[in-house]
């Protein structure tokens, strides 16, 4: 019976040791609204769940455990059950807004401050502070290792200012919304300036008030994205909140009185189905008119250039109206000058062009089960540009005998710019030349539907997106010489003759019937993306995640009509031929294993491998290893390895067309750009593109100190193999049987130009960001940011890898010009001094950024000298008045002092010493890089900050 007695005993006590609770409890934050998501374990077991979209959570645990609830922005709580059935918490938040990131890990969501790799996180507030008017300019005084700026030339870049972290071009920054990739532009730079021969997402097409927050992982992350993520990730976090809308108003202008700026954003959310989901949206419409910055044209250069002391045309034959001509260096120079007298500028237009844009996005989640959540979101952009070309001058070509037996009907006519708009150019007067009009429609969308899901403990992603970009053109106020309207008639023999009429000017004539606007074409991508991705938290030390990713691409040259093309094609944009449109597409199919090992509590391993297969160049395998170890509470060192790589973008391998473009000491010019899969690159020797690869390397210290000041220190650095380039234009070699001068003879083109996997480069620098918080000053709080970027080194690794046909004629595809847009384009080192200072109803920011020293070698100007842009600091100013709960009104001066950009010839020798020593001398080498002044502010190639200088914005926000 004792025994007996003991054995039930210990039964009991077996029982009760095992005995087990179902718990359930709602997660809230500081403002009473359930927080999704939350992880929710049984300490010390892999016995855990999540919260659902309404923070709800059910979970069966021993009576004795203890719950650990834990999620990135708040402070990590530990309840003991104590057999209680049911545990509410409230979670305060703990790290701030800037600290939660979702980017760079594949498992578990971790703080910048405790994560294994550097990340920026930008908040609403901070973006929309800088007054500026785009998400990509906002983030140009935000973030150092950021750069973007306007091009100098505006046609079809101005619908996309390119961009780039560290200096890599925008190719190599991966871009996604809310974790999912987004589409690139249809868009491929190939202007002479900072981003040529490269594409990249339109992130300027983002809604400002649509965005949560920003977070850029500034490192290599091939293996958890895929292709792209050479320099980093930017990962846009949409707004998710509900009855907290509002209305904002904008307005802007610059000091000079142009630039005028208008434009109304609507946010707003609301709950959907008894509050199991959301949907928020956001409406964004605005205008800017036309800001001009050109420069006083020099009018030694322009008859250097232009004018003509050779009655005869190019055949040798006598020009029509000879007698009149602009010949000798008296009545030539005089001519010139007559006309800029009246044009000081030579009428040329650049700056910032008239843009009005229209953006709409929705972001939206909805509940189906406790443990599944349907979410999407979309977006839909129309942006219209006005920009011009260069002005045509009257100076700027003379005309061709005529010869009659060339007459085609009424559609050929071998006049040049004689017949258009005016009457004779080589006559001193009554004509002033013609500015072609470039107007480009930009249409950008993307979409994401997708499920995430809880089955036995494995956290399911299940998501599709689409995306696309087209971009469409139209020349106005130009010509093309082919197309030009001349009455004819038939003599009795049945020959066509001109017939030149009765009382007419025949130029008037010609010029009411000739065709003066054109279609010529465009450009389109789009992409869908199938992603499963899964993980688990299978103990507190363990998480795993795995997935997968299909991608299909297209890439569209969409023909301009004939007229476009025809020739020489219409004079400042020829259109597209369709011999050089069409349509093309491939396919990719990746898979990643991811692993996060807590060694310790301080101690961190992390480590992802992907591969991947592309329809087009075969398969690749990358891998990333990081680390993490917390020295002390306050104090975290952070290292990673990884490989990388970049498939060539389907415009750059199959983009082929003619281009103007303005030739030092030339002009205006047509060059051709030439496909890496077309019949001349395989006459050429041109071998087709592979993909980049790339080997990254980071260590940094993260940390938190006493009084609220946090800071991160990183050294980076980026080998990059086989980098795809845009190489310069290669001119003729002479040899009237060289291949080369064949084609370019053939079709009339002063150079070529081609993508090639040309060179090995290598990148390093350092990142800091410091920030000290809520300062108490008077009865306000003060916030004092300093963050930024150096780069120690950014270079060519070894020798140019040219083919024969080019390095045998005594050319590089990577030249002396070349090599500064890629590696010193942009600022050397960039730092951002910031203050925010809230006191009652105001608040005051002033921020301060240095750009440093940037270094061109501008085609045409001599080998001896270099060009350097002087280190400025821009100080912007902002103020807010919150008038009411619901009103508030702010104001920002963006570049204060109205600095501009300058620049300096430096010399690279002593008989740079020489040039620069001799101002004739140094006119001209200016009048090379500027287009004889035209863009003397910023040179012809590029330059480190808005040329626009002070910029007045004043906006209204009111909250529903």
């Amino acid at each position: 019976m004792k025994k007996l007695k003991l054995l039930f005993l210990l039964l009991l006590s077996v029982a009760f040791a095992n005995a087990q609770t179902y718990v359930t409890g709602t997660v809230t934050g500081d403002d009473g609204f359930g927080i999704p998501t939350v992880n929710v374990i049984e300490k010390g077991t892999s016995n855990g769940t999540t919260t659902d979209f309404d923070g709800r959570y059910s979970l069966d645990v021993s009576d004795d455990a203890t719950l650990v609830f834990s999620y990135v922005g708040y402070d990590t709580k530990e309840v003991s059950v104590n057999g209680q059935s049911t545990i509410n918490i409230t979670m305060a938040s703990g790290e701030t807004l800037e600290e939660v990131v979702l980017v760079g890990s594949r498992t578990a969501p971790r703080s910048n401050v405790n994560s294994a790799l550097p990340i920026d996180v930008v908040g609403i507030k901070e973006l929309t502070s800088t007054g500026q008017p785009s998400f990509d300019k906002a983030l140009q005084y935000r973030i150092p290792s950021f750069n973007t700026v306007q091009t100098p030339v505006n046609d079809a870049t101005s619908l996309l200012d390119p961009y780039e972290i560290r200096n890599m071009g925008p190719s190599r920054t991966l871009i996604l919304i809310n974790g999912k990739r987004k589409n690139l532009s249809a868009l491929l730079y190939t202007q002479t300036s900072p981003g040529r021969g490269e594409t990249g997402a339109d992130i300027s097409a983002i809604p400002t008030d649509a965005i949560k927050r920003v977070e850029i992982l500034r490192d290599g992350a091939s293996a958890q994205y895929g292709s792209d993520a050479i320099a980093g990730v930017m990962n846009i976090i949409l707004k998710d909140e509900v009855n907290k809308g509002s209305a904002t108003l904008r307005s802007g202008i610059t000091s000079e009185g142009d630039g005028e700026m208008v434009g109304i954003a609507v946010n707003n959310g609301s709950t959907i189905g008894d509050d199991k989901g959301f949907i928020n949206y956001t409406i964004d419409l605005s205008k800017t008119n036309l800001a001009n910055r050109p420069g006083t044209v020099d009018a030694a250069g322009e008859y250097a250039d232009f004018v003509y002391e050779n009655p005869n045309d190019d055949d040798g034959n006598p020009l029509p109206n000879a007698a009149n001509i602009i010949t000798g260096n008296s009545v030539g120079l005089a001519s010139v000058n007559e006309y800029l007298s009246r044009n000081p500028d030579a009428g040329n237009i650049n700056g910032s062009p008239e843009n009005a844009s229209s953006k709409f996005l929705i972001n939206s989640g909805f509940d189906l089960s406790e443990d599944t959540q349907l979410y999407m979101n979309a977006a839909y952009v129309y942006k219209k540009v006005n920009s011009f070309a260069n002005n045509r001058t009257p100076y700027w070509r003379r005309a061709e005998a005529f010869n009659p037996d060339d007459v085609e009907g009424i559609d050929y006519f071998p006049y040049l710019d004689d017949f258009f708009p005016g009457s004779n150019p080589n006559t001193t007067g009554g004509y002033d030349g013609y500015t072609p009009t470039f107007e480009g429609l930009l249409n950008d969308y993307n979409g994401t539907i997708g499920v995430k899901t809880k089955i036995n403990e494995w956290n399911v992603d299940l998501s599709y997106t689409t995306g696309g970009n087209t971009q469409t053109y139209t020349v106005s106020q130009s010509h093309n010489r082919n197309v030009v309207f001349v009455p004819t008639f038939d003599d009795a023999n049945g020959n066509g003759q001109v017939d030149p009429g009765e009382g007419f000017e025949p130029t008037e004539l010609y010029r009411e019937n000739s065709q003066q606007s054109f279609n010529p074409g465009g450009t389109k991508f789009t992409h869908n993306v199938g992603n499963i991705d899964i993980s688990r938290v299978l103990s507190d030390k363990v998480s795993v995640g795995f997935g997968a990713e299909f991608r299909n691409e297209t890439f569209e040259v969409i023909e301009g009509e004939l007229a476009s093309y025809d020739g020489g094609g219409a004079d400042s944009f020829a259109g597209n031929s369709p011999e050089n449109s069409g349509k093309f597409n491939r396919y990719n199919i990746g898979a990643y294993f991811s692993l996060d090992y807590d060694v310790s509590d301080a101690f961190l391993l992390s480590g992802t491998v992907r591969t991947e297969n592309y329809s087009d160049f075969g398969n690749t395998f990358v891998y990333k290893f990081s680390t993490r170890y917390k020295i002390t509470d306050n104090l975290t060192a952070r290292a990673s390895i990884s490989s990388g790589f970049r498939a060539p973008t389907l415009h750059q391998i199959y983009t082929q067309k003619a281009q103007y473009s303005f030739v030092p000491g030339q002009g205006i010019q047509v060059g051709g750009l030439i496909n890496n899969v077309s019949t001349q690159a395989k006459l050429l020797g041109i071998p087709e593109l592979d993909a980049e690869t790339s080997n990254n390397f980071t260590i940094g210290f993260g940390g938190k100190l006493a009084n609220n000041l946090t800071f991160t220190v990183d050294y980076y650095s980026i080998n990059v193999q086989d980098r795809i380039v845009l190489g310069s234009e290669i001119s003729a070699t002479g040899d009237a049987t060289n291949p080369l001068d064949i084609l370019l003879t053939n079709n009339n083109l002063s150079d070529i130009s081609f993508f090639s996997n040309a060179i090995d480069t290598k990148t390093s620098g350092i990142d800091v960001v410091l920030s000290k918080k809520n300062i108490e000053i008077g009865e306000g709080d003060l916030d004092i940011n300093l963050s930024g970027n150096y780069t120690i080194t950014n270079e060519r690794d070894g020798a140019v890898k040219d083919i024969a046909l080019v390095a045998n004629a005594g050319q590089s595809v990577v030249n002396a010009t070349q090599e500064a847009l890629f590696f010193t384009s942009r600022p050397e080192t960039k730092w951002i001094l910031g203050a925010n200072y809230d006191i009652g109803k105001f608040g005051f920011s002033l921020n301060n950024t240095y750009f440093g020293k940037t270094t061109f070698k501008q085609q045409g100007m001599s080998t001896d000298l270099r060009t350097e842009f002087i280190p400025k600091i821009v100080t912007d100013l902002g103020i807010n008045f919150n008038a009411s709960e619901k009103l508030t009104l702010s104001l920002n001066v963006n570049n204060l002092l109205n600095v501009l950009p300058e620049w300096e010839f430096k010399a690279e020798n002593a008989s740079g010493d020489a040039i620069l020593a001799d101002a004739a001398a140094t006119q001209n080498q200016s009048n090379l890089i500027t287009f004889n002044q035209r863009y003397s502010q910023m040179t012809y190639d590029g330059f480190h900050f808005s040329q626009l200088g002070t910029m007045f914005n004043l906006s209204v926000n009111y909250k529903f």
